[in-house]
């Protein structure tokens, strides 16, 4: 499988890291409400057809990315960088 990572370009999967559903809202870290939290760590769903991942390219430019990926066929549908880049993000290696 291929994922186009928005700053290097495409790339197999074995240079990204999974790092979980991006549908999920995580409580507030202050709460203590237990069966939120419970929900939040363990309750997943197993969804059929396009789904928001979070995957980290740990092999490259090491960025956070949203990937809109097919469950079904695999299929990438989109990709983005999980957040805004600075500008100190944007500067050139020396």
């Amino acid at each position: 499988m291929l994922i186009p990572c928005p700053y290097c370009g495409q790339r197999d999967v074995s240079e990204f890291t999974y790092q979980g559903d991006g549908n999920r809202t995580r409580p507030n870290p202050s709460s203590t409400d237990r069966a939120a939290w419970n929900a939040y760590v363990y309750d997943r769903t197993n969804p059929a057809g396009e789904h928001r991942e979070i995957w980290q390219h740990s092999g490259g430019c090491r960025a956070h990315i949203v990937v809109v990926r097919n469950t079904l066929t695999h299929a990438v549908v989109a990709s983005s960088m999980a957040r805004a880049r600075t500008r100190a993000d944007r500067r050139e290696p020396t």
